[in-house]
């Protein structure tokens, strides 16, 4: 006989014996019981009631009768269904057990009182719960009118376990022993499962589990059996799969609480979370399938997959804000296919909605600006050509006419064949980079036209600024040497001092900027020679023997090699010695020195002014050899000069492919020095 026979047959379900307890068990109850006395079974059905208590119910016969049509209890938490699936709503076809004890109740009765069919008798029952020899439990139900003796009489037990034992019973065991199939049989069965495989009884409690509850859960068959199936289930998740139960077992039976057959195979999925005795939450995923002994269910342990799954979601989250931070999403498209998949960032670059836009060729073409429509092709056709990566920008119209700039890289996907199989890469939108470029390339272009015309300016002024200015000194120096004839008053002499001193100042000024000018627009040419180092540096220490006199700071000069010869522009090695020279004398006090030595090698020759001045602040060194930069506030200096000098000599020192040192100390001094090749290279 299959197991569908056994749980569907309604005929042996009719043949197995009647709620009523046997003839000779009510014989015997009758002859020896002194007390009141009604018998329920684990139903809840009366299987026997004497005169007190049939004279008590409506038809005067309680047997066949449930318990909860007969009495209502004052405090319903007396009341254990034993069923998990209840959810606290009372079931008939569930197992019922009382407390033990004295419990306040109050009968039904329908035919007393016409005008209220409700009516309630209020009065005391006294239960106690037993289980038969065959394993069938019983409650035996008792008048507690005054002093009533609790002890069952020996023969009541006895003739309950006959009776018990006699009887065919309906467990889901019995179904599983009819099938031909002991419970080490099914247990064998369970066990070639890898799966969480366990059988219910319709009360909720657990018949038979496999080793993989064992061994995932940490439950034994027996610790199982003292609990609920829905007692292993997490809190939270509780009162969903109560639902779920509850309709499933709701659902096998018709109104008259008989199995339905047309529920028998429906399969139940659900997910749940599982608390192991370890207290370790399992994720599983279960199915059901109800049958008329209870329910069979195979579950799975979900635990790792739900966390690889939740590890999936994170780093997809991740992906997804980063790529809304960098502006950038991903697409794929296989060769061949009209459509294209999207990452979500792209359909906000791109200002549309997944709703109203379908990414495709085409509609993506929609969007460009004609002219990048062939060139996007193009570099598609050519990557699937020569299997290469690309990459390229293109620009695109939004829906609100807006436009964008956006850069595409992409990669090709190859098949096992080596041919290209897909495209796929990641788009950014660069509109901002490409509109700071833009506006970088106009700020560039206007100051380059603005500097030529500066450059213009100074080019097409030299002449014109120098000429009356070498006309007002020539003129000045001959009124002062008197050589058309001698001034009639003294004090012209003087003001023609003042004319020539300002005129050679004025032209030095003048000269330092066209000579910056010309360097910063890259047209400075040196005249090489070959010059003797240490003529050039005498020369230039003699020039400046009558300003260090006047400022009265004593001047020495080291040369080490008088033969040392360089490769240079003489007027620019010059202009750098008078510039470090000036400086040196300008910032050194009165009974200060200054120090000048000439080092030659074989490569270079290095030219070192030092001395013990006011120094330069530290806060300042970076920045003297900028031009028009100085060490002292303009308002607070005591020396006048266009701040060119060290920038001119910074600049001609490079253009000699030299390098050019500056060290200083505040209050004690500063030494500058400069190294140059003794043969000239010239830049490219």
């Amino acid at each position: 006989m299959s197991f569908k026979s056994v749980f569907t047959n309604k005929k042996t379900q009719k043949k197995a014996p009647d709620t009523a307890l046997s003839k000779k068990a009510k014989a015997i109850i009758s002859e020896q019981q002194t007390v009141a006395r009604a018998v329920f079974n684990s139903a809840g059905v009366c299987v026997y009631a004497d005169d007190a208590f049939n004279a008590l119910h409506k038809d005067g016969r309680l047997v066949d009768t449930h318990m909860l049509d007969f009495v209502i209890f004052e405090d319903e938490a007396a009341i254990d269904t034993r069923s998990a699936f209840a959810l606290n709503n009372i079931s008939k076809t569930s197992s019922v057990y009382i407390e033990d004890g004295i419990q306040n109740v109050s009968y039904f009765d329908k035919s007393r009182a016409s005008d209220n069919p409700d009516l309630r008798y209020p009065s005391k029952l006294l239960f106690q719960s037993i289980k038969g020899r065959g394993g069938d439990n019983y409650t035996i139900m008792s008048l507690a009118d005054g002093d009533t003796d609790s002890a069952l009489p020996d023969n009541i037990v006895a003739l309950i376990d006959a009776s018990s034992a006699g009887a065919p019973s309906t467990t889901p065991e019995s179904f599983i022993e009819d099938a031909g199939l002991s419970k080490k049989d099914i247990s064998i069965f369970l066990n070639m499962s890898h799966e969480l495989m366990a059988i219910i009884k319709p009360d909720g409690r657990v018949r038979d589990i496999n080793h993989t509850i064992e061994r995932n859960l940490g439950y034994t068959t027996k610790q199982l059996e003292a609990i609920s199936f829905i007692d292993l289930i997490h809190p939270e998740d509780r009162a969903h799969v109560h639902t779920i139960l509850r309709s499933i077992l709701n659902e096998r039976t018709d109104e008259n609480g008989v199995f339905a057959e047309a529920h028998q195979g429906e399969i139940i999925f659900f997910e749940t979370r599982i608390i192991a005795r370890d207290g370790e939450t399992l994720w599983t995923e279960w199915k059901v399938q109800s049958t008329e002994g209870g329910l069979y269910t195979v579950g799975r342990d979900m635990t790792d997959a739900k966390r690889h799954e939740d590890e999936l979601i994170r780093h997809q989250t991740q992906l997804s804000e980063a790529q809304e931070i960098g502006q950038m999403g991903h697409w794929r498209w296989d060769i061949g296919q009209n459509s294209i998949s999207w990452s979500d960032e792209l359909y906000r670059i791109f200002g549309v909605t997944q709703d109203n836009f379908a990414p495709s060729l085409d509609s993506v073409n929609s969007l460009l600006q004609r002219r990048d429509v062939g060139r996007m092709m193009q570099a598609f056709q050519r990557a699937m050509i020569e299997k290469n990566n690309y990459e390229m920008e293109f620009s695109i119209i939004l829906p609100n006419k807006d436009e964008r700039s956006l850069k595409l890289q992409g990669r090709c996907e190859m098949d096992n064949h080596g041919d290209v199989c897909a495209l796929f890469g990641v788009i950014q939108d660069v509109t901002e980079r490409t509109n700071y470029e833009r506006d970088l390339r106009s700020a560039k272009e206007a100051a380059e036209r603005a500097y030529a015309a500066k450059s213009q300016f100074l080019a097409n002024m030299s002449h014109e600024l120098r000429t009356p200015l070498n006309a007002i000194i020539g003129f000045s120096e001959m009124m002062q040497r008197q050589l058309l004839g001698p001034i009639g008053t003294e004090k012209y002499l003087d003001y023609i001092v003042g004319i020539r001193e300002s005129g050679e100042h004025l032209l030095d000024l003048i000269s330092d900027i066209l000579d910056m000018s010309k360097m910063e627009a890259g047209k400075y040419e040196l005249d090489i020679e070959e010059l003797s180092v240490a003529k050039i540096v005498r020369l230039a220490v003699h020039m400046m023997e009558g300003k260090a006199s006047d400022a009265k700071v004593k001047m020495n000069l080291d040369i080490d090699n008088e033969d040392a010869v360089l490769q240079a522009d003489r007027r620019a090695i010059l202009q750098v010695m008078l510039n470090l020279l000036s400086n040196a004398v300008k910032f050194t006090e009165e009974g200060g020195k200054i120090d000048v030595a000439c080092e030659s090698g074989d490569e270079f020759i290095r030219v070192v002014v030092s001395d013990n001045g006011i120094g330069i602040p530290a806060d300042k060194i970076n920045d003297i050899t900028n031009p028009f930069e100085q060490a002292a506030a303009h308002d607070t200096r005591s020396h006048e000069g266009s701040g060119l000098g060290l920038a001119i000599t910074k600049e001609l020192i490079e253009l000699h492919n030299g390098a050019l040192r500056i060290e200083s100390e505040y209050g004690a001094g500063t030494t500058v020095s400069f190294t140059i090749p003794v043969t000239h290279t010239a830049k490219k």
